[in-house]
């Protein structure tokens, strides 16, 4: 097993995954993705409006409203793509120690589509939106001595 530790930080459309051997040293950059279509606004992801319904009772109609909204599936599949880069790290051996630092709600999407293999690999985790920080500034919001695996 590596003791390489990879620092995932993410929102909805922007992931970053930052690398250290150290557990107080400082991290350094691997990969950044950006997850162009949950920049969008949502009229500019559907391609028309909503479908129409009866009601139950009369001859009235109106607006059907999805399940979900598109930003909210991009979302999902934005962290399906981040987990799945995460499974391939740890299947190879290439990380010993992960931790996640994302917007709570996306930090729970996240971790909904990360594998129990990979989970186990998490250590540490944090409800923060930290993409737009430099290296040195995201370090200095994690704990002095980052937790290994």
């Amino acid at each position: 097993m590596t003791n390489a530790m990879w620092i995932v930080v993410a929102n909805q459309a922007v992931s970053r995954i930052f690398e250290t051997r150290n557990p107080s040293g400082e991290i350094v950059e691997k990969t950044a993705a950006i997850h162009l279509a949950s920049r969008l606004r949502e009229k500019d992801l559907v391609s028309d409006a909503p479908g129409r319904t009866y009601d139950r009772f009369g001859a009235g109609r109106h607006r059907a409203d999805p399940a979900s909204s598109q930003h909210a599936r991009e979302a999902a599949s934005f962290a399906n793509e981040i987990a799945a880069t995460l499974k391939e790290g740890v299947a190879r051996g290439e990380v010993g120690t992960l931790i996640l630092v994302a917007p709570a709600a996306f930090l729970g999407q996240l971790r909904g589509k990360l594998d129990a293999d990979t989970l186990c690999h998490v250590t540490l985790e944090l409800g923060k939106d930290l993409v737009h920080l430099n290296a040195d500034e995201i370090r200095s919001r994690l704990p002095e001595f980052l937790p290994r695996h």
